[in-house]
């Protein structure tokens, strides 16, 4: 339980606000008392991380840290519900750091507009009591992790894609670690992100409160945790699984014989190294060599219905899942540039191409999002 030698007395104003908490069994003003005691870290201000800030500073906690390095887009709105059309270009920790105030003033939030590094991760999560991650990448999850389990710490995990959500509790204390489940990241460009795929802008609203509660929980130490349980949830059917997890003697960071000791570099452990950067070219590159005269095959590989949003000039369109079957179409000895939405599917594309044989391919960097950003402004982007 997060506790502090001297928990903050309550204020008549404070009394008033909880009210509805005090009459609660298992919280009441000692509760609430520790709630204000508490420092919960979130990662990320987007879409799963909106409800877990909102309801945290809600319920009382007493400090919030608020993570992100990212500014807020209009392709936000539809889900990340900290944020408003007039933040659009703001920075999602200023912007979270003024709507947290106005719902709850006693509330102290810290901002960080900041990406969490294997340099900075230590100093910033070793003075909180727990961690909500809200990331949406594989590298973040790992060094969140790893992070929590080098300092003792426990980590509430969420995760979500489409139409679906998880959600569990790690604290390597007593049960297993976020690598006990996954040991090994899936092949750069496997998982599509929700940038990629999309998300229904509720779930993360779902997911993200499940989180929240879990955090508030752990403080109160009421309930029945997720710790040692991954909750599946299918938000089409309202239907959702659970899986026991067991910790793995064999973690490489949890296990008794831990190999990992210090933090390392995420991005070459999740396969985003050096190669895959050297077979891309930018937009302003692109932009530069069809401007001189040079050709490049402009190889589409997202779905019909992202073609019809935008697409560039001359490219032709074969969705990734149809790539193997439909080489024929495609000049071996061209020169190919891949691209999708922000670059995921643009590279496996790319992988599986030089694997069949063809020798000149790159990805276009950040997809076709950030041509639009940097080349084409008045291009449509989702």
């Amino acid at each position: 339980m997060a506790s502090s030698p001297s928990l903050p007395e309550l204020t008549p104003a404070q009394l008033q606000r909880y009210a509805r908490h005090l009459m609660l069994p298992g919280v009441g003003v000692e509760g609430q008392r520790l709630l204000a005691a508490a420092r919960v870290l979130v990662i990320g201000a987007g879409g799963l991380g909106s409800p877990v800030a909102l309801y945290l500073a809600a319920a009382g906690i007493g400090t919030i840290g608020l993570l992100d390095h990212d500014a807020v887009d209009v392709s936000n709105l539809q889900r990340q519900v900290l944020h408003g059309t007039a933040n659009v270009g703001r920075p999602k920790v200023d912007s979270g750091l003024e709507r947290l105030g106005d719902l709850n003033p006693e509330v102290r939030v810290i901002p960080f507009p900041v990406q969490l590094t294997s340099d900075n991760a230590l100093d910033i999560i070793r003075d909180f009591d727990i961690v909500v991650d809200g990331s949406d990448n594989f590298p973040t999850r790992y060094l969140v992790n790893d992070a929590c389990v080098l300092l003792g710490k426990p980590n509430v995990y969420g995760s979500i894609f489409q139409f679906e959500g998880q959600a569990s509790l790690f604290d390597a204390r007593v049960g297993p670690c976020y690598r006990c489940l996954f040991a090994d990241p899936p092949p750069p460009g496997m998982v599509p992100s929700c940038a990629e795929g999309g998300v229904l802008g509720v779930l993360p609203g779902i997911v993200g409160s499940i989180q929240a509660l879990e955090a508030i929980k752990w403080i109160l130490q009421i309930g029945e945790s997720l710790q040692g349980r991954l909750l599946l949830i299918d938000a089409l059917t309202l239907k959702t699984r659970e899986l026991q997890l067991r910790k793995d003697l064999d973690c490489p960071v949890c296990g008794p014989n831990p190999s990992i000791t210090a933090l390392i570099d995420y991005e070459a452990f999740c396969g985003l190294g050096a190669p895959e950067r050297a077979a891309k070219v930018t937009p302003a590159g692109l932009h530069g060599e069809i401007a001189a005269g040079g050709l490049p095959l402009l190889l589409d590989v997202r779905e019909p219905h992202e073609w019809q949003i935008a697409h560039l000039e001359g490219a032709r369109l074969i969705p990734l899942r149809e790539l193997p079957k439909r080489l024929a179409e495609l000049d071996g000895h061209a020169s190919i540039v891949t691209y999708c939405h922000h670059g995921q599917r643009s590279r496996q594309a790319l992988e599986f191409l030089k694997s069949a044989g063809f020798s000149d391919v790159r990805s276009l960097a950040g997809g076709i999002d950030a041509w639009a950003l940097e080349v084409e402004p008045g291009m449509p982007r989702y």
